[in-house]
């Protein structure tokens, strides 16, 4: 096979490439930055003449024009594994759908019928000297979602950096119907800067690392706030296993604190799933022989995190309530994030011989009126979304202290919880906690 002339051949404009999708069909768009903008673009633009028209993607970092083209729904339903900034909006205004699931088990998905997929749309880096396209920041659940598509429609981003993987990295010129070449700058997600809190927060979580560690890093301002601790300690040989990929860990490499030469899975390597951050970060993983790519199924399954003698995981939470229930995707009934993978690993953490899971979050919100409210309550009531159950909660840490929740009866719970609650909410707790009876007569009123 002549694999320029097979190009030149599946070579389209993106408005002849959507004509492949029809009325009722399921198209798939990936996840982050495989977002194919021109392609989205061009499909937004049939809305007049297309007719029930369902879309998948996670975590949009442009904005979709099959969305806001399309605000009363004629065409395009558009549907989000997990979200984004933008995507609460597009959900806060009758726009888009959430989709529960769990991140390992999100290509499965794919496989097993579940997620049909008539058409999938991504965005690769271009095409190398042996017909193979680099999936780049995503590997994820793409190879599954790639499997289960009819028809596959790649667009070409020359920005797109080429990132060696385990598996499910790259795609051949002969799997695919056409390519476009879309000449659109990349998705981007600079890290943002850390407040007094998440300093406060990322300062509690710092005395329970250890040199070797392997760590998982969730995104936000306080994982920031901790890789600049770890930057400027003594740390040294920590490894890299984690689902997503943000600027943190560049900051980490650039110390010389990440190695991977103490891990017990891939020495050497770093390993991530899916990838946003910043320019710099992209080109520091373009061709690096010391990063792999992985899907989903394999970076957050229990069974392989646990294989990790010092496992550390470190994510954000919304709220908690008494008993040790953890909300980290939604307020109320609101949709803000998704599970993701927090729930795969909690659990693998817990599984690691030596390791920990940390939940953080600040003790307190203001609302628009600029009334402070607890993230602490004493039950949940109001619809939201249980990402962690009681029986699985790790350490929580507030700008307050550090819980570490497991084995605790519940009133120890609750005498542990409102310890790192914010002082003024206490009073209140207390008495809600005698209320609900998980607060022991001996203690303190």
């Amino acid at each position: 096979m002549d694999i320029y002339q097979e190009y030149r051949r599946k070579l389209r404009t993106p408005e002849d490439a959507v004509k492949l999708v029809k009325d009722g069909d399921w198209v798939d768009y990936s996840q982050t930055c495989s977002f194919p903008e021109a392609l989205d673009a061009a499909l937004a633009a049939r809305r007049d003449e297309l007719r029930d028209v369902k879309i998948r993607n996670a975590i949009s970092l442009k904005r979709v024009q099959v969305v806001e083209q399309d605000p009363e729904h004629r065409a395009f339903t558009y549907n989000v594994w997990h979200c984004s900034g933008l995507d609460r909006k597009y959900i806060d205004n009758g726009l888009a759908y959430y989709i529960p699931m769990l991140f390992r088990n999100c290509g499965s998905y794919y496989k097993r019928g579940f997620a049909p997929v008539n058409v999938a749309m991504i965005s690769v880096a271009p095409m190398d000297k042996h017909g193979y396209f680099s999936f780049g920041l995503t590997n994820c659940c793409q190879q599954e979602m790639l499997d289960a598509a009819q028809h596959i429609i790649l667009e070409v981003n020359e920005h797109m950096p080429v990132i060696y993987g385990m598996e499910g990295d790259h795609i051949h010129i002969s799997e695919v119907d056409c390519v476009v070449e879309g000449h659109r700058d990349i998705c981007l997600a600079p890290a943002g800067s850390a407040g007094e809190i998440d300093q406060k927060i990322a300062a509690y979580i710092f005395p329970h690392l250890r040199d070797g560690i392997t760590l998982q890093l969730g995104i936000g301002g306080m994982p920031n706030a901790l890789g600049t601790l770890i930057a400027q300690s003594d740390l040294k040989n920590i490894g890299m296993h984690t689902e997503l990929l943000s600027d943190g860990y560049l900051n980490l490499y650039r110390a010389g604190k990440i190695t991977n030469k103490a891990k017990e899975l891939q020495r050497g390597k770093g390993v991530f799933s899916i990838c946003s951050g910043s320019r710099e970060l992209y080109e520091f993983l373009d061709q690096n022989p010391d990063i792999l790519s992985a899907p989903m199924r394999y970076v957050n399954d229990p069974g392989t995190v646990r294989q990790f003698k010092s496992f550390v995981s470190i994510n954000g939470c919304i709220s908690m309530d008494l008993y040790g229930q953890v909300c980290s995707e939604s307020s109320g009934t609101r949709q803000i994030s998704g599970t993701g993978g927090q729930l795969d690993f909690v659990t693998g953490a817990y599984l690691s011989e030596n390791g920990k899971a940390f939940l953080a979050m600040p003790s307190t919100y203001t609302d628009q009126a600029g009334t402070v409210h607890s993230r602490i309550l004493p039950k949940f009531t109001e619809g939201d979304i249980i990402t962690t159950p009681r029986t699985q909660a790790p350490y929580m840490v507030t700008e307050y202290g550090v819980a570490c929740l497991s084995g605790l009866s519940t009133w120890e719970r609750a005498e542990a919880i409102i310890a790192i609650a914010h002082p003024d909410f206490r009073p209140m707790l207390i008495r809600m906690a005698g209320e609900q009876k998980i607060w022991r007569a001996s203690n303190q009123r």
